[in-house]
Order: C-alpha cells, then structure tokens, then sequence
C-alpha cells in the first residue's frame, strides 16, 4: 500500500530529473567529472551513471588508486607471504617433513604487481561498462564548471567531484631524497638486509613485519615514545611486546637529522638522542597528505582546512556550490571502505534524489602487523574520558595453535562496556585473525548490544573467536 501510493510522486521524481539532465547536456559536456579514479571516485562515478548521469573520470595514473594500485590489496598479498615464514616453520610441529626453504622476493614481486595489473583492468572495465568515460591524464579546474586536461583540451561539467586521494608524507631533513616511501617498496629489486622504518602508524607497524618475515632486520623509529597512536593502550603494548621478542628494534624520541649516502650505497642515518645508524633502505612511513596541488582549486575558491584538506559539508559538498569532494583528499577518515561509502553516498545525493550521509561512528578497523590487530568503537582511555563509569573484561591467552608449535606468543581480547548500562562500547583485539573477527564484532558494536548480549550467545568452540563471548 506504502509502495503503491508513492509510485506517482516517483514517476514525477524520474520525469523531472530526466528533464534537468537534458537540459544539462544543452549547456555541459558533462553531468559529473571526477578528477581521479581511487575508490571513492571510481564508486561515485559508477553509481552516478547508473542514476543517469553521464559522468566523465580524470586520472593520470593508474584506475583503481591508491588501495589497488599502491597500497591495501599489495600490501595485505605481501603478509600473506610473509605468514608463510611462521606457518612453514610451525608446520613442522604438526608433522610436516618441511625442507629447508627459500624465499624468493623477485617472484613474489612480480606475481603482486600482475595481480595488480588484473585488478587495473577490472576497475577500468567497471567504468567503461557502466558508460563512464575516462581520461587517462591530468585534469585541473580552470573555471566555474571547466576542467582543462594535460592534453590542453577543456570540458565542462554541471559538478565536479574531486576525489585526488592523498600520499605520503616526506620530511624535509637533508637527504631524503634517498629514502623510499610505501610506493615505492612494492617495486624493490632486492630485500633490503637492513631496514629503517620512519614513523610508528599502522603503515610503519605492517611493513616491519612484512620485512622481518622476509628475512630484514628491521628498525622503526618514531618522534614520541608510542605507537599506533589512536590504538588501545593495552594492544599497542601487546605488539611491541612481540615486536620486540621477534627481533624487531625500536628507537623512540627519535627526529631525522638526516640521511647520508655512503660510497658502497648503503645510507647512515643520524637522529636525535640515538646513535648513527647504518643500513640499506629507509622507508618513510611518517603519514600522508592530501593531493590538493595543482588541481586548480584557487580558480574557483575552494577552500582548505588548516591540514589543507578540501573542506566539505556532510553531504561532501564544498563551500562552492556545484563542486564536491570524497576519499582521503577530505582527511575525514583515512581508510577505503569510507571513501567508499563517501562516493556512494554523493552520487545518491546529488543524482538519485536521495539526499544520504555517512554516519563515522563505530568504524572498524585493522593493523595488519604480525599480529594483526582488530578494533572498532572506544579504547579504553576513551571511555574512561567520555563516560566516567566503564567496565573493562579481557582475555588474555595463548591460541591453540601456538601451544602445539611451541611458540609462546599470545593474543588478548578487550572489550570495553558502559558501567551502568553494559552496552559495549569498544572492542579491540591482536592475535591470528583478528581483523577477519572484528569485522562481525563490529556489528555487534554498532547495534548497541550489551555484555549480557555477548554472554548469552552460545561459543563456537574450539575457535579463536569463542573468546567474545567468554571475557571476564
């Protein structure tokens, strides 16, 4: 009856907007030009077609961004190679006659960059499928609705979507040209024996693991004295703890003096209340900035935040009427499923006649470290600051399979829960895993469900993730 009755406001819905995109097109190239194809850009730019648009995308580089291209999908297929360290070691436990093994870094490489290639195709498959034109060059915003690409040829488009990404940051100390960043390190023509990781964020943590796995001795150095900042202090203690056991080094309260290159090609690294130290990559891993330069912004007035992203409302809408903005260039949150999200949620606005924002609440995410680390909600220290009254229930215990394998590493589980009501707040966790079971935890958080809720579910056992509904 609900659906029956709002047919005809649907049907005038549809003939209206058919009729503004015809108009549209007497006086625009284009409905939408998104200048960049990443996540968010390619899902904004598929979603807008689909409600009718014709959409035009700009990307100098590669289709996919920086997840496919240059970040999350290589670096998650390197640690699963790098697991395979532990695993092979470990399977001898469990009665395997495993020989003697070699790692081959050039093979791996290899097969992770055509994996890369294939992904490429897809994403630029999923555009051209869906009618969406692509530049494969620059585009820059040379005037209200006029975008003007490297080729020298202008379009104009009724709204512009920038959705450039960001990339990583480079201090400015003498020498850094002879450092590589997270780009770079999937394209290395040899392991390097000897690693300097710059920074101590979730980027620093996954690539010490990944290159301590491969054989590297690894040293990460960061400005403070703590990392994975934003983390639960209790998780953030646990993986150094194991860092640490396996042979990873840390110098903390550590800044770049600078970097110099010595005649056999290795580099010395001097910083501040540390000795010099000699090895033969350093991988800066010290944030990331939005791509904001030279896309023209100043033609139009865009404005900046004081971090120089792109300043948008809830609906990514800038404070020029006709031009929007998604994905890490806004420096909301950082991760792909919310640039994701952010894309969709413009083009249902501005073409479905669905106005949708995105609720940033309770986002899960992971730290591929070696252990991996699981979270969403409040830490601990949080909750403690907006709450006051907080319960705390921990697990803290040694996974089955590392009893047999004779590796004494163990996993802890915390969840953080209202002390008055028992809602859980936050759940965060570092073990095998761990991401893969935050997931499904994270919609637990995010409906407000209670200890006793976790309680009374029944356990599947004998698994790692049983511990949810056992903490004390």
């Amino acid at each position: 009856m609900a659906i029956g009755a709002n047919l005809p406001h649907m049907r005038r819905a549809r003939t209206q907007a058919g009729a503004a995109g015809a108009k549209c097109m007497s006086e625009y190239d284009y409905d939408l030009f998104t200048i960049g194809a990443g996540s968010g850009g390619v899902r904004a730019s598929r979603i807008a077609a689909a409600h009718g648009a014709r959409v035009a995308v700009a990307e100098e580089y590669r289709v996919g961004g920086t997840c496919v291209i240059r970040g999350c999908v290589p670096k998650k297929m390197l640690v699963y190679g790098a697991h395979f360290a532990e695993d092979l070691e470990d399977a001898r436990h469990f009665g395997w006659d495993i020989p003697e093994c070699h790692f081959d870094w050039i093979k791996l490489r290899d097969n992770v960059l055509g994996d890369v290639d294939r992904l490429n195709g897809i994403y630029t498959q999923t555009l051209e499928n869906n009618k969406v034109e692509i530049f494969h060059e620059r585009a820059t915003i040379t005037g209200p609705h006029e975008i003007t690409l490297a080729s020298g040829e202008k379009k104009t488009a009724k709204i512009i979507l920038i959705a450039t990404g960001a990339r990583p940051l480079i201090p400015s100390c003498p020498g850094h040209e002879h450092g590589i960043t997270s780009n770079e390190a999937f394209h290395l023509d040899a392991l390097p024996k000897r690693i300097l990781i710059a920074g101590a964020g979730y980027i620093a943590n996954e690539f010490a693991g990944i290159f301590h796995q491969f054989g590297s001795k690894v040293t990460l150095i960061n400005r403070s004295d703590q990392l994975l900042r934003g983390y639960d202090e209790s998780m953030r203690d646990r993986l150094l703890q194991i860092s640490l056991t396996k042979g990873i080094d840390f110098r903390f309260n550590a800044d770049f003096r600078g970097i110099e290159k010595n005649a056999d090609g290795s580099l010395t690294v001097a910083m501040t209340n540390h000795e010099p130290l000699e090895v033969d990559c350093v991988l800066f891993a010290t944030g990331r900035v939005p791509n904001v330069e030279g896309l023209g912004l100043e033609n139009v007035g865009v404005e900046l935040d004081e971090k120089n992203a792109v300043r948008v409302d809830e609906y990514s809408k800038t404070n020029v009427d006709h031009i929007y903005a998604v994905g890490d260039v806004t420096n909301r949150v950082q991760l792909t499923p919310v640039a994701i999200r952010e894309g969709h949620a413009f083009a249902d606005t501005v073409f479905g006649g669905k106005p949708t924002t995105l609720d940033y609440g309770c986002i899960p995410s992971a730290v591929f470290s070696h252990p991996p680390i699981g979270a969403v909600g409040l830490t601990e220290a949080q909750a403690r600051q907006k709450l006051g009254s907080v319960e705390i229930y921990t697990s803290d215990f040694r996974p089955m399979k590392n009893v047999l394998a004779q590796r004494n590493e163990r996993s802890l589980y915390k969840m953080v829960c209202e002390g008055t009501t028992g809602k859980v707040v936050g759940l965060h966790m570092i073990g095998p895993d761990a991401p893969e079971i935050i997931q499904a935890a994270a919609i637990a958080v995010k409906a407000g469900l209670t200890k006793a809720d976790f309680d009374a579910t029944v356990a599947v056992h004998p698994t790692m993730s049983e511990e949810l509904v056992l903490m004390k």
